[in-house]
């Protein structure tokens, strides 16, 4: 878990935009994800959909563009991105982020590829694949990469996670830290303990 807060003062939470890639059409899904630099001081080494903190000036959807181009040199138009999730980092949490997931098909003529500086590599799973893969050890995801692996093994397709997000309304997700003497766990809305 990320450092917390204990200051007591709430640290606002900087906009950043990411883009869950899929591919595999009516037939399949699979999701890109990128390794983060594991000399990264921020979630190094972890496995995530590509994505970032948002520029001033810059719109949530150009950011995801920008982000996505910069991570995996996959380019697409803004206006293509289908709003997913929004998450926001919880209040107890030092670095906090309000942060809008997209969703987007691969585009045909894609090769993706990883920088080698921010990025280091990068692979397409199956949502339980990647989440299985974590289980073993063999895959360092972080919790809210996990929370969208385990929704996503919910869709049979590609083209089925694009139709569910192009119908569905967007509610923020403000996830909650539980202190328990030395250990942190984290519980969502719908949760008991929320």
């Amino acid at each position: 878990m990320e450092e917390l807060n204990e200051t007591g003062t709430e640290t606002p939470p900087r906009p950043a935009s990411t883009v869950i890639v899929v591919r595999g059409g009516a037939e399949r899904l699979e999701i890109l994800l990128v390794q983060r630099n594991p000399r990264s001081r921020f979630m190094g080494g972890a496995w995530v959909f590509p994505g970032g903190a948002v520029d001033p000036g810059e719109s949530d959807e150009a950011a995801a563009a920008r982000e996505l181009r910069e991570e995996a040199a996959i380019e697409v138009d803004p206006g293509a991105l289908v709003p997913f999730s929004r998450w926001i980092t919880p209040a107890l949490v030092k670095v906090r982020f309000d942060t809008r997931f997209y969703v987007t098909a691969l585009p045909p003529d894609a090769t993706p590829g990883v920088d080698g500086g921010e990025c280091v590599a990068l692979d397409w799973f199956a949502p339980q694949q990647a989440l299985d893969a974590h289980a073993r050890g063999e895959l360092l995801l972080v919790f809210p990469t996990i929370k969208h692996l385990e929704q996503l093994t919910a869709f049979p397709s590609a083209d089925a996670v694009l139709d569910h997000a192009r119908a569905s309304e967007i509610r923020p997700v403000l996830p909650r830290v539980l202190l328990t003497g030395e250990h942190a766990r984290i519980v969502l809305p719908g949760d008991p303990e929320y």
